[in-house]
């Protein structure tokens, strides 16, 4: 593990989220930043954007704030979907019972 955050999200922020969710769920982006605000945040969450989204300039939804409480300073890429990985323990194909989102 590389980093904990902790990040706050108030009733009304949690209701739109329910709101703006589909039947599967919300993808949610997290952005941690190098500095503090003057609330001592560096962490925000925002509801994910598609590139087109990103391009036309849309305005980000944000979702709450908060800050990294914990790091060992080591943080990596997670592999891109399309990557496909194995696990010594599941056969090829096999994914066992992961959640939806890691097969």
């Amino acid at each position: 593990m590389a980093s904990l955050l902790s990040i706050f999200f108030t009733k009304a922020k949690l209701e739109e989220m329910l709101k703006a969710s589909s039947e599967k769920g919300l993808d949610v982006t997290i952005s941690v930043n190098d500095e503090a605000n003057k609330y001592r945040q560096n962490v925000s969450a925002t509801i994910a954007q598609s590139k087109e989204q990103r391009e036309s300039k849309t305005p980000k939804v944000y979702l709450g704030n908060g800050g990294v409480f914990w790091t060992d300073g080591k943080i990596s890429l997670a592999p891109k979907k399309d990557q496909e990985q194995h696990s010594g323990t599941h056969g090829e194909g096999e994914t066992g019972d992961l959640p939806d989102f890691l097969k």
